[in-house]
């Protein structure tokens, strides 16, 4: 439910304060919102049930729909005008994140047909140095791709080196790294794409990468001993060391055409780039375009739809939360946000972290970026890589194998804390 590097930053996902004052305010249980509660027990049920996850995430915003519309009513205005006004205003960011994580699949499939995953073991070390350095290079991949894209493409190759044993704790440090390597950069993440777009510099949020490349080495090094000890790298034989040049070519022109989307519309375009769904309808044209030199398989369509179903239940729910409610920007309420970004949608958080003002914005976006990798669907990048990699979606053996991740998160944090301190930054023109 979070860390579309390329999605169409929604900045107003953050209510007015006008539009807050039409939801009325609900009951509570120990000072919380019935809201969060209800959503709470959708995520616990997702914890426990990780087989019916689609079943309990639909039934969780089903109950959470009906209790706006009879109890709090919508931000936007109470009952059926609120609720479609709500959804009027949530369908871009919905449909985008659907083209592209099915999309993404498609895509991450014609980069494991084209056999490039067969020639990375040539390049890397044996051993734990091996892993580390497939980290190494999602990370680096992630600061200009999308970091969906650049999780998929590494559990590709790890699935194709691996043999398909690939460690939980591995694809926690996949989904880990690709969410590190956006965080410092505008373009490597919607959270930072958002801030950009809000008038935040680029350089203000590129002080991010020191706590990420600290959490990396942190969570890095043991998951890659994990997966050493787990499977041995398999190095192809010579004559499949072969690639399909054509297909590498239909990666790159998708990802060429997603930036090159985001990037003309928000710059060219920025008064109409909430109204459309312009990079998922960019990444389908170019899958559509391409598709006589290479036919996508679209047997992946119904179980990876189903899969894209399922988060986007998900950031609905999260869409209906009171978030305007959060704390006053400290250091201690962005460490905070990381944690919470890890069941919580990051984009809603990070729209109303803008409109509050006050935060260091290179500590919420290494926050907010990589605190989502804590639970495996707790970032989109998670999600996506779980359609390939079922037995991830398991929170009990995510947080199990996946240890490393809390850890490097602290670290680095910390880390950022010592060496940068804590720098809130005004947003120019407020």
């Amino acid at each position: 439910m979070r860390h579309l590097s390329i999605l169409i930053p929604l900045l107003s996902l953050a209510p007015t304060d006008a539009l807050a004052q039409t939801r009325a305010d609900g009951p509570t249980l120990a000072g919380i919102p019935l809201d969060f509660i209800l959503f709470a027990a959708t995520l616990i049920g997702v914890a426990l049930f990780h087989h019916h996850t689609l079943r309990v995430a639909t039934s969780g915003l089903a109950v959470i729909l009906a209790y706006n519309f009879l109890v709090t009513g919508f931000r936007h205005g109470p009952g059926m005008e609120g609720l479609l006004a709500h959804f009027g205003h949530e369908w871009v960011i919905l449909a985008n994140l659907f083209c592209l994580l099915v999309g993404f699949a498609l895509l991450a499939d014609h980069f494991e047909r084209s056999h490039v995953p067969n020639l990375i073991p040539r390049l890397l070390p044996p051993g734990w140095k091996g892993a580390f350095l497939l980290l190494v290079l999602i990370f680096i991949l992630s600061g200009f791709l999308d970091n969906i894209a650049a999780a998929i493409i590494g559990g590709t190759v790890a699935l194709s080196i691996y043999a398909r044993r690939v460690h939980i704790g591995f694809v926690a440090a996949i989904v880990a790294a690709s969410n590190a390597g956006g965080a410092g950069s505008v373009v490597g993440d919607t959270t930072t794409t958002m801030m950009w777009i809000a008038g935040i510099s680029p350089l203000t949020v590129l002080p991010a990468y020191l706590p990420a490349v600290a959490a990396l080495i942190v969570f890095g090094i043991p998951a890659s001993f994990q997966q050493a000890k787990h499977a041995t790298m398999e190095i192809p034989a010579r004559h499949s060391t072969h690639y399909d040049k054509v297909r590498v070519g239909i990666v790159l022109f998708i990802l060429v055409a997603a930036i090159g989307t985001n990037v003309t519309v928000n710059i060219q375009f920025s008064a109409i780039a909430d109204s459309f769904p312009f990079i998922g309808v960019a990444v389908w044209v170019a899958l559509l375009l391409t598709a006589p030199l290479r036919a996508p398989d679209w047997k992946l369509l119904p179980a990876t739809a189903k899969g894209s179903l399922f988060l986007l239940a998900l950031v609905t729910c999260a869409s209906l939360m009171p978030v305007e409610k959060l704390p006053v920007a400290t250091w201690i309420s962005t460490l905070a946000l990381g944690f919470i970004s890890a069941v919580f949608d990051n984009i809603p958080l990070t729209a109303l972290a803008i409109k509050q003002g006050g935060y260091d914005w290179g500590m919420l976006a290494y926050a907010v970026g990589f605190g989502g990798s804590m639970i495996w669907f707790g970032s989109s990048a998670g999600v996506a890589i779980s359609n390939s990699i079922p037995e991830a979606r398991s929170v009990g053996q995510w947080l199990k194998h996946g240890w490393h991740i809390p850890i490097g998160y602290v670290v680095g944090f910390l880390v950022m804390l010592a060496v940068i301190g804590w720098h809130p930054t005004p947003i120019p023109g407020r």
